[in-house]
């Protein structure tokens, strides 16, 4: 699937709850997936920036999450939040203390495995210069070299194994 398509690892990422200082898990430092499955969650849509990893955690646990608002976009879900409509779940990252003051995130990690994000091009684009200089500022560790070497390999499952034990940032 996709062969025509090069995907190399950027960094890795993971999910947070976030909560209005006043809700009950704002007080814990983590959670556990059964507490999470006591409450009604506003989370990503299926299919946008790693709802299934929510989905497999909990069919891992054997439970059921209570969804019930989905977005596409983590502002709309911490208005939600805001608005007393759940306990929001979304990437790490798109919390801010500066301007979310007044929402607690909790760490997942424990609950979540991480997800990677990856930059994609055609394996037949030229890339040009500044392509290059785009992907290396994006992701540092891929440099023009190893951007050609990971071109040059026949699979996505080359490609990785290429990374394998190269370690990625955390955001």
């Amino acid at each position: 699937m996709y062969d025509d398509l090069v995907m190399l690892p950027c960094y890795h990422w993971n999910r947070s709850i976030v909560v209005t200082p006043e809700h009950p898990l704002a007080a814990k430092s983590s959670v556990t997936i059964e507490e999470l499955a006591q409450y009604p969650l506003v989370t990503y849509t299926f299919g946008f920036t790693g709802r299934s990893e929510l989905d497999t955690a909990f069919n891992h646990a054997g439970l059921t999450p209570r969804i019930v608002f989905t977005a596409t976009d983590a502002d709309v879900i911490k208005t939600y939040v805001r608005l007393g409509l759940g306990v929001g779940v979304i990437a790490s990252m798109a919390v801010d203390p500066l301007s979310d003051p007044d929402l607690v995130r909790v760490d997942t990690h424990d609950i979540f495995s991480h997800s990677t994000t990856k930059i994609g091009f055609r394996r037949s684009t030229f890339l040009r210069s500044y392509m290059y200089d785009f992907i290396q500022r994006f992701a540092p560790h891929l440099t023009r070299d190893v951007v050609d070497t990971a071109v040059a390999l026949r699979s996505n499952e080359e490609i990785e194994a290429m990374f394998q034990d190269i370690k990625l940032p955390e955001k």
